[in-house]
């Protein structure tokens, strides 16, 4: 999932049909739900843009969202599928209780052929409004472990009861009650192996370039930010501009047609093609 992830951000924001820089971010592993049942996720934290190829200055996102998310979600899924496939053959994958029967290339191949047939969610959050507010989430967020100490209401007559958000149903906040020996083993399922590291660094801000990147960063972010390039023979959109609904940029006003306009040129088209 780290790999999956972190390829897939590098490898779109390098291509400068949506960013055409090199970006730095950090990723947090989660492996839980507000309900403390498996839901291994990637956090992912990214500046608001890159370095330029040449390291010369700063390049801004395109977009509000900084990268189309649908873009993301087909080349994530692609990855994450193909590091499934590199790891059962190299033998890597334990296949156990009601999925033993995946363990079978005939069948693990059918249930990989599936994962194409849905789409798949990248979920882009706003950026933050400052410096402060990273720290805040990071506080929340890299060190914690399935719950914190507020959430937990009572425990008593060997029964644990918690709070929990359910985000299915509007975020509603519910309680939940399970025996002390279901809660530590639902807790459990997110102790990491020893050595594993949950907390990992990409791109620029990678340790063996952290340190001459980010001076670079702030050397660039301290010059006067140089416009991108317009598009030749193209009009800058306006902010109202649509979304193309597929890959989410936005759309440039070529031409405006009118009602006959349009008409005519369907019965050109229609000519042309029946001719």
């Amino acid at each position: 999932m780290f790999q999956a992830s972190a390829q897939t951000l590098t490898e779109i924001a390098a291509d400068p049909q949506h960013l055409g820089a090199d970006i730095g971010f950090l990723s947090v592993l989660h492996t839980w739900g507000q309900n403390l049942q498996a839901h291994p996720h990637v956090h992912c934290v990214i500046p608001a843009g890159g370095l330029s190829p040449d390291h010369s200055r700063w390049v801004h996102p395109k977009y509000h969202f900084f990268l189309p998310v649908k873009v993301l979600s087909r080349v994530f899924r692609g990855k994450f599928v193909a590091g499934l496939k590199r790891l059962f053959r190299q033998k890597k994958l334990c296949f156990q209780g009601r999925l033993k029967a995946l363990g079978q290339p005939k069948a693990f191949h059918s249930f990989l052929r599936q994962l194409f047939r849905q789409d798949w969610v990248v979920y882009a959050k706003p950026p933050f409004g400052g410096p402060e507010y990273v720290l805040h989430y990071l506080a929340r967020y890299t060190h914690r472990v399935a719950i914190s100490n507020h959430r937990l209401i009572s425990l008593a007559d060997g029964q644990v009861t918690f709070r929990w958000k359910d985000y299915a149903h509007g975020n509603k906040k519910r309680k939940m009650t399970v025996t002390a020996e279901e809660f530590l083993r639902c807790f459990l399922l997110h102790v990491l192996p020893r050595g594993f590291v949950r907390i990992r660094h990409f791109g620029f801000l990678a340790a063996p370039r952290r340190r001459e990147s980010i001076a670079i960063c702030r050397r660039v972010l301290a010059q006067a930010p140089r416009p991108r390039p317009p598009a030749q023979n193209a009009k800058v959109p306006s902010p109202s501009s649509w979304p193309c609904p597929c890959c989410g940029g936005p759309m440039i006003m070529v031409e405006k047609l009118t009602a006959q306009q349009i008409r005519l040129r369907s019965a050109e088209w229609i000519s042309m093609n029946t001719s």
